[in-house]
């Protein structure tokens, strides 16, 4: 599908159950724009703090590549808080989506696909300031013959190496507050999402202690659930910066450095192994720098390995990595 500055879809609307549709007029190219805005944005906001500024890589999929589009990535890396970040904004379009993409909806296999988003993921140097992802994405899938189908989808959630309460409430309450004015009761479905979607079923533990999650969403009709995305995109800094800040001059051991490279580890197994984003560029012919520049650049694995009974680590394991109502506590 061609791009241009005027860029309108016609597309169906669909709720959940597939039930409803109504013809919807949507505009691209306005939807393109909110995504390297929102980009813009983070990475400005994240700089300041920082004080070191993110390298911009601009990239077009060639005419003959399996998915066609173009992007931005951009990545700071070694600076005076993050070690590695990088904030991705990815428009392509493939001629069939991928197994990762049907999974879910097996009667859109086959079909041609566009999709647009941002995603990020920071990983801190220190490991009193979590790490952090924020994934925001608008997807359309087109047949001959058939009415097209859209949704969005994102979300953010928070992944600490040394817990602390004051951080969970404020992160899970920005993310309350970003959803309670679309419905009140996206947020309770949407962190319980959260929390059943990043889990390490083979670890039997979550990756973090979660936010907010949520795919396949069109049943605010598109004009809503596109606001509500934006809401969620728009959140990020006010959730994220202020534990930053309270935490970036906090003193750290090389022994709690060690910990976080344990605790990254299992960021990698999630990643490479459940996470869709990550599995549907691969499968579709993605970017793949783009794709993996989520991934920590300092990692360690070690054999039956787990933090002393009572430590400060093992306290991540008792009292954070399970569900909890952050802001009721």
């Amino acid at each position: 599908m061609a791009r241009s500055s005027v860029a309108t879809l016609v597309i169906a609307h669909f709720n959940q159950n597939n039930f409803l549709m109504s013809n919807t007029s949507i505009n691209v190219e306005q939807i393109r724009q909110y995504f390297l805005g929102l980009q813009e944005r983070i990475t400005a906001g994240m700089s300041a703090v920082d004080g070191k500024s993110f390298a911009t890589d601009s990239w077009t999929k060639p005419a003959d590549a399996k998915l066609k589009g173009d992007g931005r990535s951009m990545i700071l890396e070694e600076g005076n808080i993050l070690e590695r970040g990088g904030v991705g904004f990815s428009h392509v379009r493939g001629d069939s989506m991928p197994p990762s993409a049907t999974a879910h909806r097996p009667e859109l296999a086959g079909r041609a696909f566009e999709a647009m988003g941002v995603s990020l993921v920071f990983h801190p140097r220190n490991p009193h300031i979590p790490t952090v992802h924020l994934n925001v994405r608008c997807f359309i899938a087109q047949a001959e013959g058939k009415d097209p189908v859209w949704w969005f989808g994102g979300g953010m959630d928070l992944t600490p190496y040394y817990g602390d309460e004051a951080d969970c409430k404020h992160f899970h309450q920005t993310c309350k507050n970003a959803l309670d004015p679309y419905n009140t009761e996206l947020h309770p479905r949407f962190k319980k999402w959260c929390d059943e979607y990043f889990y390490l079923k083979h670890r039997d533990e979550p990756r973090g202690i979660g936010g907010i999650f949520y795919d396949d969403f069109s049943e605010l009709g598109f004009e809503q659930s596109f606001a509500m995305t934006r809401s969620v995109g728009d959140a990020f800094l006010e959730a994220y910066l202020p534990i930053v800040k309270k935490h970036q001059h906090d003193p750290y051991t090389e022994n709690q450095r060690e910990f976080q490279a344990f605790r990254r580890g299992r960021y990698v197994e999630f990643n490479l192994v459940f996470d869709r984003g990550t599995l549907f560029g691969l499968q579709s012919g993605g970017r793949t720098e783009s794709i993996l520049m989520s991934m920590p650049p300092i990692v360690r694995w070690g054999y039956d390995w787990k933090p002393a009974a009572n430590s400060p680590e093992a306290l991540l394991y008792t009292n954070f990595l399970k569900p909890i109502d952050w802001i009721a506590r």
